[in-house]
């Protein structure tokens, strides 16, 4: 009877491509599949050169063919794999003095609440003990000075080694940074992408941080100037994408994700947020009204393999407490706060485990949090 273990001990002898070590021995046989009268097997070719590979293939059907049946028929699928290729660092940009860690929270459709859960996503981690900040790289609609209650505010000033910087305005115990501060309330910014990248630039160069555990970039939606700006000038530790779960939000999702995950960009995607899930009525609490569509971005995060982050719900005192500047994640009480704080600490969880799963490129890891309770004392 024809069996994998017949064909794995006939490739027990096999060099790997580039000639160092047997395939056995180095974990190079990935997968043997046998569908009748074929064999599949996967292997990982450490070589590139053309007539390796070649020699490679070869030699394994001469293998299977001599040692178990000269009359099967052999597909080989070869994995390029490298070894001497050096590991790709994912971390972009020049690091801010002070800043641990940079996620970018993103969509890729508009009027998704991207800028809502940046706000609430912000207090939660400074609830928790978080020294945390937002850069507002939202030019044309930035949202964050009235969403922190910071609309009459302005930027202070500060010397910093002689340079001119700067200040966050703080609002909840988060430092906020926004080119709302510089335009008035009806006053629309007309730029084009050089003069909108440039602004944002200043603001990242510009700006006295202190010592932040994190900092949220609250991005525009789409993709385009501001986003390629951000990745080059900053060390993005990781991006979160909030999405609706309607289908045609999902679609600028999907892309969204696809511009971090392009090899010229590279930069990992924490996970997915699925906004404006259900709706429950107060005089139904037990029902739900799945207005966009049903586990949409959940059914997203599981095709392209990033992690769920969770959802939220469709809830009036969310809007209101946006409106007036007062996030709901600090309500005292309720089903909203509560659903900020898991989705907070399973981003936390999807940062440890990007961090451990990265080269050494960091200052400062973060550790699994044990049973999800998680502090600044973590970082």
């Amino acid at each position: 009877m024809l069996t994998k273990a017949k064909i794995q001990e006939a490739l027990g002898e096999i060099e790997n491509a580039s000639g160092k070590g047997l395939l056995i021995q180095s974990n190079g046989l990935r997968n043997i599949q046998i569908l009748g009268n074929e064999v599949v097997v996967d292997v990982i070719c450490d070589s590139p050169v053309l007539h390796q590979k070649k020699k490679f293939e070869v030699s394994i059907l001469q293998a299977i063919h001599a040692k178990v049946d000269v009359k099967l028929q052999v597909k080989i699928n070869l994995i390029i794999e490298s070894p001497e290729k050096p590991v790709k660092d994912q971390i972009k940009g020049k690091p801010i003095p002070g800043v641990q860690h940079v996620i970018a929270v993103a969509s890729g459709k508009g009027g998704v609440g991207k800028s809502t859960v940046t706000a609430n996503m912000a207090v939660t981690l400074s609830k928790m003990g978080f020294q945390v900040g937002i850069l507002d790289a939202d030019i044309y609609g930035p949202s964050m000075p009235l969403m922190m209650d910071l609309v009459s505010d302005r930027p202070g000033g500060i010397e910093v080694d002689g340079v001119r910087k700067m200040e966050p305005v703080e609002s909840y115990g988060v430092k906020v940074m926004s080119i709302g501060f510089f335009a008035g309330t009806d006053q629309a910014v007309v730029w084009r992408g050089p003069m909108a990248t440039k602004a944002l630039n200043q603001m990242i160069s510009e700006t006295f941080w202190g010592d932040l555990d994190f900092l949220l970039i609250d991005l525009p939606p789409g993709t385009g100037d501001i986003h390629l700006s951000m990745v080059q000038a900053l060390p993005i530790t990781g991006a979160v994408v909030v999405s609706t779960p309607q289908p045609i939000a999902l679609a600028d999702a999907r892309k969204g994700v696809g511009m971090f995950q392009m090899e010229a960009i590279n930069v990992p995607v924490l996970g997915i947020i699925e906004n404006m899930s259900y709706f429950t009525p107060d005089e139904l609490p037990e029902n739900k009204y799945y207005l966009f569509g049903k586990e949409g971005a959940q059914d997203l995060a599981n095709e392209i393999d990033v992690p769920f982050l969770g959802e939220l719900p469709i809830i009036q005192s969310i809007r209101e407490a946006s409106d007036v500047g007062h996030p709901a994640a600090l309500q005292l009480e309720g089903e909203v706060p509560l659903a900020f704080e898991k989705i907070t600490q399973n981003i936390m969880i999807a940062l440890a485990n990007r961090v451990e799963n990265l080269p050494p490129s960091e200052a400062v890891r973060i550790t699994t949090m044990a049973g999800c309770q998680t502090s600044k004392r973590e970082v």
